[in-house]
């Protein structure tokens, strides 16, 4: 093909347009100058000052992080805060991006209390996907904490204990609603609570956190709820995830001498930990070699289809055998297949709804069960 040069003129005006060439403007680019997104991060830049900027665009409000590993390289108490002034951000990682909650100059050292804190006034139209969060040790420190306008419910949110210290990877604070897709949860470890997320709506929040076709691997909490705590007054919504390796109350003995805390001390808590006045909506999720699966205190809980495998990788501290499911109320438990020698511990589960002792379910390195009897439930990658 032959170019005259009408046809070069009329390809330059072409390319000056907008919307023909690929913006790839980086964090740091004159926030005056960016009217509408994505902005472009990289390791090297500014994350929190990345993610300001996106939010005050005026269209495509996102932050795209560019592949490496994220993390501080001084004490603070969140590498990234995600608050009010942040709500309707779509934060998405390319291939082969780490958030993390070690230190950047010495890997053994922790230097945040959550990796990412999801703050008051942010509902499910701020997204957080693509990405994976490890390293987490919930380290307790008020360095940095976020400033926000609490308003009217100033008055009921508490910013306490659990606050500080419970969520290795994510806290969830206050009327707060984010959405987490395809998110990766490993290794993160608190020195209480919600070794990888930590949810706390203090009864303020009538919407779900929402968690869609995530990970949930080897996270590690003292206490409760080792890869999700969904405390008193909080909701979430779970589907298509995986948990796989997480453990929970091998410290119940120290935290309840250190903090006067105390929360099933014969059997432990789960995996899941849903407490008394909570709601969790857990749809086709497989929960398998967890220090126990499920733990639910709350009220109207459903669990749709899931897998509970040989959830029994306690360490003997706690007297009670271990457990598949602990809930109290079970009228919510439907279409589940259970393989364990303690699936129900306080034999709530309708056995004429769920398959209470299933075969093995052959599961693959990615733990998708192969015996057809799992066919209907669990994760899919």
């Amino acid at each position: 093909m032959c170019f005259n040069k009408s046809h070069l003129r009329l390809l330059t005006i072409l390319l000056l347009l907008p919307g023909c060439h690929e913006d790839t403007r980086q964090a740091g680019d004159s926030e005056a100058a960016l009217t509408t997104g994505p902005v472009y991060v990289t390791p090297d830049d500014d994350l929190q000052k990345a993610l300001d900027q996106a939010a005050g665009l005026s269209k495509n409000r996102t932050l795209i992080l560019r592949p490496g590993r994220y993390q501080s390289a001084s004490p603070k108490f969140c590498l990234l805060a995600v608050t009010a002034r942040h709500n309707g951000v779509v934060i998405a990682g390319e291939k082969g991006v780490v958030l993390s909650g070690r230190n950047a100059l010495d890997a053994e050292v922790a230097t945040v209390a959550h990796v990412i804190y999801c703050g008051d006034g942010v509902d499910n139209t701020t997204v957080i996907k693509d990405l994976r969060i490890e390293g987490g040790m919930g380290v307790s420190t008020n360095v940095s904490v976020p400033v926000e306008n609490f308003g009217d419910r100033a008055r009921v949110l508490k910013q306490g204990l659990f606050f500080l210290m419970d969520g290795g990877a994510v806290k969830v604070f206050g009327k707060s609603s984010p959405v987490f897709e395809r998110i990766e949860f490993v290794g993160n470890e608190t020195t209480l609570c919600g070794g990888a997320v930590s949810i706390e709506h203090q009864g303020v929040c009538d919407s779900p956190v929402l968690f869609r076709h995530c990970e949930f691997r080897n996270n590690r909490c003292p206490a409760t709820g080792s890869a999700i705590d969904v405390l008193q007054g909080s909701t979430a919504e779970i589907e298509n995830c995986l948990f796989v390796g997480n453990i929970a109350n091998y410290g119940m003995d120290e935290v309840k001498r250190q903090y006067q805390l105390s929360y099933k001390p014969v059997h432990g808590s789960g995996a899941l930990t849903v407490f008394p006045t909570s709601t969790a909506k857990v749809i086709r999720c497989t929960f398998a070699n967890n220090w126990n699966g499920v733990d639910d205190a709350g009220q109207n809980s459903q669990y749709e289809r899931c897998i509970f495998c040989n959830n029994d990788a306690g360490d003997g501290s706690r007297p009670g055998q271990p457990y598949e499911i602990d809930i109290v109320d079970a009228d919510g438990v439907r279409g589940c297949v259970f393989h364990s020698n303690h699936p129900d511990l306080l034999g709530t589960v309708n056995q004429n709804k769920n398959v209470m002792n299933a075969a093995d379910p052959e599961f693959d390195e990615v733990f998708v069960p192969h015996n057809s009897e799992y066919e209907n439930a669990g994760y899919r990658p």
